[in-house]
């Protein structure tokens, strides 16, 4: 991966590295060039290891490698010295001058700073939330929703092409219970005595749904509809199921107005609440037309052609056991329905059809078996299960005055995701989300997200960003113009340090988008952040000395340029003002 523009110092001392190669031992030309950042500055602004790894090849000690690519590589003007440690490690130092020139870069660059071209750039699809239609999104679809995001933008500032989808569950059981929850609170908004089943959806929200229902059709879809409870020793499941087929007969035809209006009513509170929480989808995917579409039949039979599957109680069962699974899973019920996961193996098998190189579903850390299921599956039908990849995110856990608030969605006792942004506002909702790596457990500290102190992280990073602004409006000059600032009189520890930290933004990038973990960007901008406030409150930017002046300005500006990117791609906004 090659970062814009192509004069950054990692690109070119790789570069350089890969001369000497081919000079020093031309036979391993194909050997990996990796540079790391030391974690200790006497070891170097960049050190590599590919003495190392060419001393077995080449049959000779790594001291001695690394002192023959060394003889090998040209001069540079960006590096300062290079020194041979330990085993054979090459540390490289920059020069002065190469460190101050990121200010410039940046600068120029804009927005664009941190970008990547992609040496091999992938047409990638990204799958996350895709909760039930059978309620508002609440806290813990929240966390998948920020995390596929910003993974989403990561990506793309890696220069790879993303599409972001959602896909719809609205076939199958939980539709029908919402559909025949809405029914009968919409028979109670008409008057009628229902005894509501302790299994159905009791939010506030099915409430809602039944009046608007009743709003737009009125009495047209009253009928006389006796309900109980089960009776002892009934089992519940089977209790509702006989409601809703019920309920099915009752309205004959009319049950897919209530369906539809239900799934409507639902399907536009989840966009308008991803919407305004800064998520945004390029295709809403519906199960149900893969039914229609005879999909998921075809599916099914191809595995069956295929020789994986086999009959047993009635049911057709998939030989999931041969591909890593815990046990077998049925594919199409004794009574002739299709299970959710012949569906997802439909879906599955469409998103391959469309000719993605890679494929990526955002998942619950509950969803951990089903991995194995799937991957298989793809395999019997003859794909390539690798391409799919399926990051999990554990739940987040919302605290409140030092309390877990607990969830349940069929009982209303939640705290939705539009609660939570109401609280806290979308900035702090979005960086909390995410200042965890996915697959660890998030306890959401609501106290810590509304306070405007340097403890709260968001808050840190944006008053950061807030403080050049103010620095600027102070000085008031043509900021346009500090783009060709000479940055010489930047030689400070301080910003030095900062001028580094800087410089290694599109590596973060980089490896964010290879690790599928924006979580490496937050990080970063809370140290990038700690750097700037340490230096603003030790330094006089508007100095009498001009050039000084335009050179601390720059850095700033360099600072505000990046904290400003790194805050695009987690969804958050750069305020100005605090």
């Amino acid at each position: 991966m090659s970062t814009e523009p192509p004069t950054d110092a990692r690109t070119a001392i790789t570069d350089l590295l890969g001369t000497a190669l081919k000079t020093a031992a031309p036979d391993a030309s194909g050997a990996t060039i990796t540079l790391d950042r030391p974690k200790q500055v006497a070891h170097g602004d960049f050190s590599c290891n590919l003495a190392l790894q060419l001393a077995k090849v080449l049959r000779a000690k790594p001291r001695d490698v690394a002192q023959k690519l060394l003889a090998a590589m040209p001069a540079s003007p960006l590096i300062e010295k290079v020194e041979i440690a330990g085993a054979g490690f090459i540390n490289l130092f920059l020069t002065r001058a190469c460190k101050q020139g990121v200010v410039n870069r940046i600068l120029a660059a804009g927005a664009a700073f941190g970008k990547c071209r992609a040496d091999a750039p992938r047409n990638i699809q990204i799958e996350f939330v895709s909760a039930n239609p059978t309620g508002p999104l609440h806290v813990g679809h929240g966390r998948g929703a920020a995390y596929g995001a910003c993974v989403a933008n990561v990506l793309e500032a890696a220069g790879h092409t993303v599409t972001r989808e959602f896909y719809i569950n609205d076939a199958g059981r939980q539709m029908d219970i919402l559909a025949a929850s809405v029914w009968l609170r919409y028979l109670e908004t008409r008057g009628a005595a229902v005894a509501f089943p302790a299994d159905g959806y009791r939010g506030d929200y099915v409430r809602d749904i039944a009046r608007a229902l009743d709003a737009a059709h009125g009495a047209a879809l009253q009928r006389d509809f006796p309900t109980a409870t089960p009776a002892d020793g009934e089992d519940a499941d089977a209790a509702l199921d006989a409601l809703m087929a019920r309920a099915k007969s009752a309205l004959g035809e009319r049950w897919w107005v209530v369906h539809q209006f239900a799934l409507d009513a639902m399907l536009a509170d989840q966009r308008d609440d991803l919407a305004r929480f800064g998520v945004h989808y390029d295709r809403w995917f519906s199960e149900r037309s893969l039914y229609d579409s005879g999909e998921v039949a075809r599916a099914v039979e191809t595995l069956q052609r295929n020789g994986h599957l086999y009959q047993k109680d009635g049911a057709l069962w998939f030989r999931s056991t041969d591909f890593g699974d815990e046990k077998d899973r049925v594919v199409c019920r004794e009574n002739g329905q299709y299970t959710y996961f012949a569906s997802d193996i439909a879906y599955h098998l469409n998103k391959f059809e469309r000719g993605y190189d890679q494929i990526i579903d955002v998942w619950g850390a509950d969803h951990h078996g089903y991995i194995a299921r799937v991957k298989g599956a793809l395999k019997a039908l003859g794909a390539d299960p690798d391409k799919l990849i399926v990051p999990l995110v554990q739940f987040a856990v919302l605290f409140r005055g030092g309390e877990k608030v607990a969830m349940g969605k069929r009982s209303g006792d939640f705290v939705t995701l539009r609660e939570l942004r109401e609280e806290v506002g979308e900035d702090a909702t979005r960086f909390f989300y995410v200042l965890r790596k996915s697959d660890q457990h998030l306890d959401f500290d609501l106290d810590l997200a509304k306070s405007r102190t340097n403890e709260n992280p968001v808050y840190y990073i944006q008053y950061a960003h807030a403080r050049v602004c103010s620095v600027y409006a102070q000085w008031g000059g043509d900021a346009a113009g500090l783009a060709s600032a000479d940055p010489s009189p930047l030689e400070t520890e301080a910003e030095l340090e900062l001028m580094q930290k800087l410089s290694e933004y599109p590596e973060i990038v980089g490896i964010a988008a290879r690790e599928l973990s924006p979580h490496l960007i937050a990080f970063y901008l809370k140290d990038l952040a700690a750097l700037f406030h340490s230096y603003y409150n030790n330094t006089r930017f508007l100095a009498d000395d001009a050039m000084q002046r335009h050179a601390r300005l720059a850095l700033a500006g360099a600072v505000r340029q990046t904290l400003a990117n790194g805050l695009a791609l987690l969804g958050v906004s750069a305020p100005e003002k605090m």
